[in-house]
């Protein structure tokens, strides 16, 4: 078969053992280089492969740089400036619905503050919050689940504060808003009605 110059021959190589150590030692040591990285440093080594092949063969490796454990790292690193809130129901005794707010410090595991009520709002957060962090604290990050109630005004509030709302659920949040019933749509298009 003959080329001409223009024309290159592709061919499959497998990668032999020592290059595919390298690059296994390479993806582990520094989690967040990808094959790019890697491959230029492969380059600079004197090896001859494609950034392509490095690719398909980090696939195949347990990248350290997994999302779980740079959040049990950020966790572990930031215990003493942590503060995580909640809000959950809890049935009383004739069949009333309560719900319990309360703040506790990640270190320590010290629950700073908890209150009670039967009607929860964006408001009542707020007061507690600012019950909870009357002094300046050593905290920095609050971690909040998916709650609706925990909607853009108390989120004003806690960065107004200082403090910085921080953690997987808060990153992943949908809408922030608490769920409309639909009475205010159906009073706008009462009074669209009612004004022709």
């Amino acid at each position: 078969m003959k080329l001409r110059d223009d024309e290159v021959l592709t061919t499959h190589t497998r990668i032999t053992e020592e290059v595919r150590v390298l690059i296994r030692r390479l993806a582990r040591e520094n989690s967040d280089w990808g094959a790019p990285k890697i491959h230029g440093e492969l380059q600079k080594l004197g090896f001859v492969l494609s950034e392509r092949t490095v690719a398909r063969y980090l696939r195949g490796i347990a990248r350290r740089g997994d999302p779980a454990k740079k959040w049990l790292a950020f966790l572990h690193n930031h215990r003493e400036a942590i503060v995580a809130l909640d809000l959950f129901t809890v049935p009383t005794a004739t069949f009333r619905v309560l719900y319990c707010f309360f703040v506790i410090e990640h270190g320590r595991r010290r629950i700073l503050h908890f209150n009670v009520t039967p009607h929860p709002s964006a408001d009542w957060i707020v007061q507690q919050l600012r019950e909870s962090f009357a002094e300046a604290a050593p905290y920095r990050y609050v971690i909040l689940d998916r709650d609706s109630i925990f909607n853009a005004d108390i989120i004003a509030f806690l960065k107004a504060t200082g403090l910085e709302p921080n953690g997987r659920a808060f990153r992943h949040r949908g809408k922030t808003e608490p769920p409309n019933d639909g009475s205010e749509a159906a009073a706008a298009r009462s009074s669209t009605i009612s004004s022709r």
